[in-house]
């Protein structure tokens, strides 16, 4: 991913220096559990584990690819330059392994630091969502369905309909680590020919991953599909939250605005505007995520043991994908935590609807009277569309409707359109919200 969309910390998940240095920790694990299987000479392990902290990661990889124009074989080019800095003791390093068990096994321990990198963003995100949920828990506001006035809530509802589900993302997000953090050093097709299944297990109880129960060359890429997916999912999240927010944020609405910082400019044109330019990025940068879960999917089915058709693939969506997630939940942080809300604003678009807003209620009212659901229905659309054509308010057409004045009073209707009744039970729903 380019820099722009790219936070230190997982630029540094993924740079070049940071995968040789995977590669080494996963053949430095294997080569001493060889050890302590008494399969090469003792005191290895701990000789290399000390040479290894002299290396210059940086500079071995930019040797290892090097190599790599020659051999055209990455792991070999990591291994001859690791020969070069290590000595004759690297002789030991990849036995009885197959490139993908090296490959593999630390990709998966990337994609388990990149996914833990996303838990505390996502974890940030969900607090603040909480926190401004509370603090506008009363604050009534004008719903919408369809792009049309619908019937009045409160914004902390709207607010907190978002936090649970970045609460869910969250689980979903745990799930996916348990299911990418399985590695395999299982041999070229799956079977341990050449290595001894405990090797394995000791590996990954070093690395903090599961052994792949059945694999073949390479870990099954179900297990990636799901990962990536769900980066998916949460990012679909984080754009239905910058939808709402790029909508309120339009001029003939204005009920709430990202920031704009001192100095900032709208438009390079008109001085006047305050484009909502956070928020749109992150619409943008949801759609990269979705195209880089569907290649995932593409990747599950490969040939027999093993092609390497998911390779090219992965070497791109991996640091893209969770890149772009972690730059995506740090700027809705940033909007969210600065999110700026005119209530004034809210109430005047709930007064312009002249209390259309609580057709509904006025429906219900008729239908326990004892009048047809689809009668009621009639008359009351009658007075809307009426009032919404200009003659006359809603209001007062129901107060003259003659049918409609045979079954309800004046202080029936009246009480019908009372916003109270229709924010009764916020309190309930936050209460049921489990933190």
């Amino acid at each position: 991913m380019i820099p722009r969309y790219t936070t230190p910390e997982m630029a540094q998940i993924w740079s070049d220096e940071a995968r040789y240095e995977n590669w080494f920790r996963v053949e430095l694990a294997a080569l001493i559990a060889l050890e302590n299987q008494k399969e090469i000479p003792a005191g290895v392990g701990q000789k290399l584990k000390h040479e290894a902290q002299k290396i210059n990661w940086k500079n071995l990889a930019n040797r290892a690819l090097e190599i790599e124009n020659t051999t055209r074989h990455d792991v070999i080019a990591f291994l001859s330059a690791l020969e070069e800095v290590l000595g004759e003791d690297s002789r030991w390093l990849h036995l009885g392994l197959t490139s993908s068990d090296v490959v593999d096994t630390a990709f998966a321990y990337s994609l388990q630091k990149s996914a833990l990198q996303i838990g505390q963003r996502l974890t940030a995100l969900t607090k603040i969502l909480f926190e401004q949920a509370q603090k506008y828990k009363h604050t009534v506001c004008l719903a919408r369905t369809h792009g049309q006035a619908a019937e009045p809530t409160t914004f902390g509802l709207k607010l907190l309909s978002f936090a649970v589900e970045m609460q869910r993302n969250e689980e979903r997000l745990q799930a996916a680590i348990r299911e990418i953090a399985h590695g395999k050093l299982s041999g070229a097709v799956g079977n341990y020919g050449n290595i001894d299944p405990r090797i394995e297990e000791a590996v990954m109880l070093e690395l903090g991953l599961v052994p792949e129960v059945v694999s073949t060359q390479v870990v099954p890429r179900d297990r990636h599909a799901i990962f990536f997916g769900t980066l998916a999912v949460i990012a679909g999240g984080l754009e239905r939250l910058a939808v709402e927010i790029r909508h309120l944020m339009r001029s003939e609405v204005a009920e709430a605005f990202e920031p704009f910082g001192k100095g900032q400019r709208g438009s390079s044109a008109m001085p006047h505007k305050k484009n909502p330019i956070l928020t749109e990025n992150v619409t943008g940068l949801a759609r990269l995520i979705r195209s880089y879960a569907m290649a995932a999917y593409e990747n599950q089915a490969l040939w027999h043991e093993r092609d390497i058709s998911h390779s090219s693939v992965e070497r791109v969506i991996a640091p893209d994908a969770t890149a772009v997630l972690d730059f995506a939940l740090l700027r809705m942080t940033q909007v969210m935590s600065g999110l700026e809300v005119d209530a004034e604003n809210m109430q005047k678009h709930l007064d312009a609807t002249q209390g259309l807003i609580f057709s509904e209620s006025i429906l219900l009212m008729l239908a326990k009277k004892g009048i047809l659901r689809q009668t009621a229905y009639e008359w009351v659309q009658r007075a809307a569309m009426n009032a919404r054509e200009g003659q006359g308010d809603f209001l007062s057409n129901l107060k003259k409707d003659t049918e409609i004045k045979k079954v309800l009073a004046a202080k029936d209707i009246d009480e019908a359109l009372d916003v109270k009744h229709h924010l009764r039970h916020i309190d309930a729903i936050f209460d049921r919200v489990k933190r």
